[in-house]
């Protein structure tokens, strides 16, 4: 039976009104589970008017009473973890590990967003002048919105909303259309935390839905995850209609292994970034830069076997060490981009095509893990983001030639390097130009505390996702200079009143 799915508008279940849908399949098995509404301009813009109207009371609820409701929500996401997690298994295709994964991330950052009465401090000079002090306070911008991608459902929309939220906008959140349930069960959960209804509309939609954001008057930021063609296009165009924005495209993130790096832990390293969520990661290791022939051959006799016994199955299969990619498209452009390395010439040493699907699972959008050798830069397996199970050895015959493989791409969004010598490490840190760094581990994601953003065509915009950066963006600074006349007058009352 397919479901038919809502929007979440002013604290409730709203269906669709512009007569189109689009599918949402269970990747597993290749089935249509649930038709999404995909919202018109109209719609989109009744929503930014609902959040318009409750957002100035939101915004004068103190600081603390707002964080009181993210710690409500933790508690909530804690209890209904696994009930997420199987949801968004069922429509990304995840493992259930992986689901959990996903969503503890994003809770992660919403914990971070607890302190936001600390973080929405601002600064206080006393005596600036002849009995004059000067303060700043930072202030929420109005209505926000997000636009998040298919592969974190949970993660990502909680990175976008939490700290907006907390900072005292409203939220607007358009999810990708391929896996939009768990989008609505965390604003469902947001108003059992206490969340007034019009602070949290989802808003499901495609294009249409997008160009309205960006032209929305009443919305003033907007922050995007997604490939690089769409990320430049939403920042132009939010910025040309004099919006806020920051937003983060494709990535090629690659892994130096050095030869004195030791070679079990650098192949566990890659198989775990490389195959991990079949590779639909924008953190992913999809390029492997063994330097030296010898260190390339070593590391690839270790990978060999790790990649082939890699097991592909559907979410409720525990021993799976990934599940299907999201869509046949995806599945086909992978494999269109694998056939186009081995018509280059790279070696193909393990070859995931022939991959049989889990029994019962035979519609499902399983692709194979593939593992390449002696690829070169002008291949397309190298220039372009696969999104897939692929990983890439491309051989340098330096350190300096793997650290310039590496600055040289066009993305910059992470990267590692495996070595046991602490002034190679330190050195690549220092010079490598991307927004990540891992050093011996590699997925070099950083947690919710610090900031998260790549640099080149990775990220567009000066302000990062989570950490303190969060709550700049979605803040404005405003200085008051104050000078007050002297003299105490007679019967003047200094009563404490609590601020809570």
């Amino acid at each position: 039976m397919t479901t038919e799915l809502s929007h979440w508008i002013n604290g409730q279940h709203v269906k669709g009104g512009s007569g189109r849908f689009a599918d949402v399949f269970n990747p597993a098995t290749g089935e249509v589970q649930a038709k999404v509404p995909l919202a018109s301009k109209d719609e989109l813009d009744a929503a930014v008017a609902k959040a318009a109207e409750a957002q100035p009371a939101w915004a004068a609820t103190n600081p603390q009473r707002r964080a009181r409701v993210m710690m409500e929500f933790v508690r909530l996401l804690n209890r209904d973890m696994d009930k997420l997690a199987e949801a968004l298994s069922k429509e990304h295709g995840k493992t259930f590990v992986d689901a959990k994964g996903d969503v503890q991330r994003g809770l992660e950052v919403v914990e971070f967003c607890i302190g936001a009465p600390h973080l929405l401090k601002g600064e206080y000079t006393d005596g600036a002048g002849p009995g004059i002090d000067m303060y700043s306070m930072r202030q929420a911008l109005g209505v926000v919105a997000g636009i998040t991608p298919f592969n974190f459902p949970a993660m990502i929309p909680m990175w976008k909303f939490a700290p907006a939220i907390s900072c005292g906008n409203a939220f607007i959140l358009k999810p990708s259309e391929r896996d939009p349930s768990v989008p609505l069960m965390l604003a469902e959960l947001m108003q059992e935390a206490g969340l007034p209804d019009g602070i949290l509309q989802v808003v499901n939609g495609d294009k249409e839905s997008v160009d309205a954001i960006l032209d929305n008057e009443t919305i003033q930021a907007v922050g995007f995850v997604g490939s690089t063609p769409i990320a430049a296009y939403i920042y132009e165009r939010g910025c040309a209609n004099g919006k806020r924005v920051q937003c983060f495209g494709g990535a090629k993130n690659h892994m130096i292994v050095m030869p004195d790096a030791d070679m079990d832990q650098a192949a566990d390293a890659l198989v775990g970034a490389g195959y991990g969520a079949a590779g639909e990661r924008c953190m992913a290791i999809s390029v492997a830069v063994p330097v030296g022939d010898e260190t390339a051959d070593r590391l690839i006799e270790k990978l060999v076997p790790r990649v082939e016994k890699l097991k592909v199955g559907p979410w409720s299969d525990e021993a799976a060490d990934y599940g299907p990619v999201v869509t046949a498209a995806a599945r086909e452009n992978i494999n269109r981009l694998v056939q186009t390395g081995i018509d280059a010439g790279a070696e193909l040493v393990v070859d995931g095509r022939g991959m049989a699907a889990p029994q019962g699972y035979e519609d499902g959008f399983w692709v194979g893990p593939h593992l390449f050798d002696r690829v070169t830069p002008d291949m397309d397996i190298y220039r372009k983001e696969i999104f897939g199970p692929v990983l890439s050895t491309v051989r340098a015959a330096s350190y300096e030639e793997a650290l310039g493989l590496a600055m040289d791409h066009e993305y910059g969004n992470g990267t590692a390097i495996f070595t046991r010598d602490g002034d190679a490490a330190r050195d690549f840190a220092s010079r490598i130009n991307i927004g990540m760094v891992g050093i011996n581990v590699p997925i070099p994601v950083p947690l919710a505390y610090h900031t998260f953003g790549g640099w080149k065509k990775s990220g567009f915009g000066d302000l990062n996702q989570h950490g303190p950066d969060s709550f700049r963006f979605y803040t404005r600074t405003k200085t008051v200079t104050a000078r007050w006349p002297s003299g105490i007058k007679e019967g003047a009352a200094f009563n404490f009143k609590a601020m809570d």
